[in-house]
């Protein structure tokens, strides 16, 4: 196998010292352009290479981020993680992905195992089970120890850091506001994920925006649970037993679910039943009738986590004031809902 040409090698070879072929090659200004080039081709022709893992330690740096997910089937984390890697892969980052499947012990193994030098930051959404336990102790942990974190969707007021959120409670307003104004008098609230910040948010929303219209909140009608199986058995009930015109659902399955049971029972939609999900998915659009939703903009909230994240990296951002960035939803109106009249 041929050798790889080193720095040396080259300064050697042309008659430059090692710095000045170091330099050329990272352009320095300190360099002309003329023998920037001249090092440059030559250094091509030879077969150099630079040692990235050298270069890294010498900086400090290793140039890669950690990001934590807690579901990568679920479309609005995979839209996130695109607008992550493509903001910092031209940034000259390199991004390593983990799956906490919303355990907080597999959350917690992924910061202890890329906490010892293999990343410089994290870029994560909190899985399930460490909001319901309250548990965030191995973020706080990090952030002492220096290593910057971002926080987008599901986030901790408990943890002093950077975040990206979503206008979850306005969202959740102008949804159930356009639900009135069409019409709705009886709206019911589902969700299988209450215990996360982001539906109570929403569901904040909701319980504000009744009131403020005059209607009053009826529990048969809402169902906040944290398991499929008792939010699939109480849906049920309330399709085939209960009557309402309109359904807010705050995550994905509360929205196809209540979708289905509502198709099958012959109920139309929206002449008898207008429903809003969260998340905007594919799905929303092939499901018939279509899916209004509201539009989180995923790759926007991506590339503005990895903004943060490689600005406090790089230390543009002002040591220990923290930013949190609220990016605007939009309802996507669909064929579940009526066109408003005003």
């Amino acid at each position: 196998m041929k050798s790889k040409s080193t720095l040396k090698q080259i300064a050697l070879q042309l008659g430059y010292s090692v710095s000045t072929v170091s330099k050329a090659l990272t352009n320095s200004p300190e360099i002309s352009e003329a023998t920037r080039t001249k090092i440059k081709e030559f250094a091509k022709m030879s077969g150099y290479k630079p040692n990235s893992m050298a270069q890294n330690l010498k900086r400090q740096r290793t140039n890669t981020i950690g990001v934590i997910v807690p579901n990568i089937l679920n479309p609005f984390f995979a839209k996130v993680f695109s607008g992550i890697e493509m903001y910092a892969n031209d940034k000259g980052y390199n991004v390593i992905t983990y799956i906490s499947n919303e355990s907080m012990e597999k959350e917690k193994q992924a910061m202890h195992m890329l906490s010892n030098g293999t990343v410089d930051g994290f870029i994560l959404s909190i899985a399930e089970e460490s909001q319901i336990l309250n548990e965030m102790s191995h973020f706080k942990e990090a952030i002492r120890d220096g290593i910057p974190i971002v926080m987008f969707d599901r986030t901790s007021d408990n943890v002093e850091c950077d975040k990206v959120i979503v206008d979850d409670y306005d969202s959740a307003v102008h949804a159930i506001q356009h639900l009135i104004t069409t019409g709705c008098k009886r709206i019911a609230l589902l969700t299988c994920d209450a215990s996360l910040s982001v539906s109570q948010l929403r569901a904040n929303g909701y319980y504000d925006t009744l009131k403020k219209n005059n209607i009053t909140v009826t529990d048969e009608l809402v169902i906040l649970t944290d398991t499929v199986a008792e939010f699939d058995e109480k849906l049920t009930h309330l399709i085939n037993n209960v009557s309402f015109d309109g359904i807010f659902a705050l995550d994905e399955h509360a929205s196809t679910l209540a979708m289905k049971l509502a198709v099958k029972k012959g109920i139309k939609i929206p002449d008898e039943l207008q429903m809003v999900g969260f998340a905007d998915g594919a799905w929303s659009r092939r499901l018939t009738p279509s899916l209004a939703t509201i539009s989180q903009h995923g790759p926007q909230i991506g590339a503005e986590a990895a903004k943060l994240l490689i600005d406090r990296i790089e230390k543009k951002s002002e040591k220990n004031k923290y930013k949190t960035t609220v990016i605007k939803t939009e309802l996507r109106y669909r064929d579940s809902v009526k066109k408003s009249k005003l």
